[in-house]
């Protein structure tokens, strides 16, 4: 009994040494990755200042005057994230919840295999598509020159973030105790109240996740939108302005610069500011999930 006792003891201690390990290592991989990003970006900011990469102007191969501002690229960037999450949260969100409590079981189990296998469609592929399709329509429909704007970036990232934000805000609504749902239904709640007031608010946190996930998702696409946005390194006004996000800017220009260049280096300071925002957002959403936590218990 006693061999026993000690023999499960040494498995629980490896198999947590094993987790702790893990997580550990991933913790060193992020942080590589960020001291990698300061040290390559630091030659640059040593030479231009933060200051230069203030400037809403990004030309640093111009013959005139190089600019290495960033400020262009980080509102494209946040424009068309922000725009496609305005898009898939709300539609992702409806769908999820119809699937989970109102649709019928086999309309369920078709639907949602074709959703997922959205997810799977290569990002070159919508991009190709929304070169094709969607930017003629947005032409026509805006009476404007190109089609290549915020607004056709936004459409296809929110396609892309659909899937994410629909398969796990389904399983997080499917994961709500049925005593709460048939309380609400007891007293005296029709079904889409009960959905509306207590099926979602109690999924919130596992939605917030979705939400979290499919932002994500935009923030770091480079094919789709390096495609369909127009690609202008210029602040835009509106979003039916070409714009130019931060990971496109680098896709374009890494395997053209010389190395150990300026603009070599101020690419690398796009790098660790995309990181960074990234880094943020996703702590302050986890902040807010924990909070949410605390306050449903």
């Amino acid at each position: 009994m006693q061999k026993r006792r000690l023999t499960s003891r040494i498995k629980e201690q490896a198999i947590e040494k094993f987790f702790f390990l893990n997580g550990l290592f991933a913790i060193l991989v992020l942080a590589g990755i960020f001291i990698l990003l300061l040290v390559q970006a630091w030659p640059a900011v040593k030479e231009l200042g933060l200051k230069a990469f203030a400037a809403s102007r990004w030309e640093p191969t111009s013959p005139v005057q190089e600019t290495h501002g960033i400020l262009a690229l980080l509102v494209g960037t946040m424009m068309v994230s922000v725009g496609a999450m305005l898009l898939a949260v709300p539609l992702g969100i409806a769908t999820a919840a119809w699937l989970a409590d109102v649709a019928h079981a086999r309309v369920r189990e078709a639907v949602k295999p074709v959703i997922e296998l959205l997810a799977a469609i290569p990002s070159v592929v919508v991009g190709f598509l929304g070169l094709v399709v969607l930017s003629p329509l947005l032409a026509r429909l805006f009476n404007t020159s190109s089609g290549l704007n915020a607004v056709n970036g936004s459409i296809l990232l929110a396609v892309m973030a659909l899937p994410t934000i629909i398969s796990i805000s389904e399983d997080a609504i499917i994961a709500v105790p049925q005593e709460l749902k048939s309380a609400s239904l007891a007293l005296g709640a029709n079904k889409w109240q009960t959905l509306a007031r207590v099926t979602v608010p109690s999924a919130l946190s596992g939605i917030i996740a979705a939400v979290m996930l499919g932002m994500g998702r935009a923030i770091g696409e480079t094919m789709t939108v390096l495609m369909v946005c127009g690609n202008a390194a210029a602040m835009p006004h509106s979003y039916l302005d070409p714009v130019r996000t931060m990971t496109a800017t680098i896709a374009i220009e890494l395997g053209e610069t010389v190395q150990g260049s300026t603009h070599y280096h101020s690419l690398f300071v796009i790098a660790a500011v995309l990181f960074i925002i990234t880094f943020l957002f996703n702590l302050i959403s986890d902040i807010v999930l924990q909070r949410y936590q605390k306050v449903m218990r």
